[in-house]
């Protein structure tokens, strides 16, 4: 959990997490409930029982890759009952990179590729979380079942064409894609976009990756799809912003996939909802 801005008040401890007072965090995504300790090293993340067991396989991942050399959060402290889960991890310390101008993403996109890089180098054989090709388009399938698609999420020229339509167009593709992600898979952070990136404002050099809880073993296209298409929104232009996904791809050491990055960009915005 990053350093998000917005108006705060002191409120008491989350599901009577002790240790001094909470800050609301009002900006985010989630539907959570986040705070920030007064001192601004913790963060606590609080959700209703009903979804304790997706909170907790956070918890357990980000247990697990502090353990692999990838700088992100910790877990400090862990609390359920019958109100829910709280779940406190040890705030890392910058600014998200959706923060920062665009010539300071410039500077950082260096980084920015050594430390996905790092995170892709971690042996899959060491990771015990999944995120497969085949568990995420079930995930969207149920988005879509219930008619739950954020239009919103979706590429402009996508937003009013019916979702069953746009996962139809993405299915055809599953046998292709799913041997194609078996021949390169890695540990995925599994929502790779520059809000979960965290930078030292001063060197602009990756201080963590933060919101880990779809980590999990993945094509790694799933992850660059998404970050190079949500750093669009800070580049000033598509000719900088292809400029930057060359520099990134040599930094890393790939030959982008443009199809594989496109089906990846289409099918996540399915999986939220």
């Amino acid at each position: 959990m990053s350093d998000l801005s917005g108006p705060r008040s002191a409120s008491a401890a989350p599901l009577g997490m002790a240790g001094g007072d909470w800050l609301p965090v009002t900006s985010g995504e989630s539907g959570a409930s986040v705070h920030r300790s007064a001192d601004a090293t913790r963060y606590a993340k609080c959700v209703p029982a009903a979804e304790a067991a997706d909170l907790r396989a956070e918890r357990d991942r980000i247990a697990w890759l502090s353990g692999q050399g990838v700088p992100g959060p910790r877990v400090l402290d862990w609390h359920e009952g019958d109100a829910g889960a709280c779940l406190v991890t040890g705030a890392v310390a910058g600014v998200p990179a959706d923060q920062v101008p665009a010539e300071d993403l410039r500077a950082s996109w260096a980084s920015i590729a050594d430390a996905v890089r790092r995170l892709h180098e971690v042996p899959v054989s060491r990771c015990p979380f999944r995120r497969g090709l085949d568990a995420v388009v079930a995930v969207a399938r149920d988005v879509v079942a219930r008619d739950a698609v954020n239009p919103e999420f979706l590429p402009v020229e996508q937003q009013h064409t019916p979702s069953a339509e746009l996962l139809a167009r993405l299915t055809r593709q599953v046998a292709r894609r799913r041997d194609q992600e078996a021949a390169d898979t890695v540990v995925c952070h599994g929502d790779l976009c520059l809000p979960n990136i965290i930078l030292d404002p001063r060197t602009l050099e990756v201080s963590g990756f933060v919101d880990l809880g779809r980590l999990g073993r993945a094509d790694r296209h799933a992850d660059l799809a998404l970050l190079f298409a949500n750093a669009r929104e800070t580049w000033t232009d598509e000719g900088q912003a292809r400029a930057a996904d060359a520099a990134f791809a040599e930094r890393y050491g790939i030959a982008l996939d443009p199809g594989r990055l496109r089906f990846y960009l289409h099918l996540d915005p399915l999986t939220w909802g």
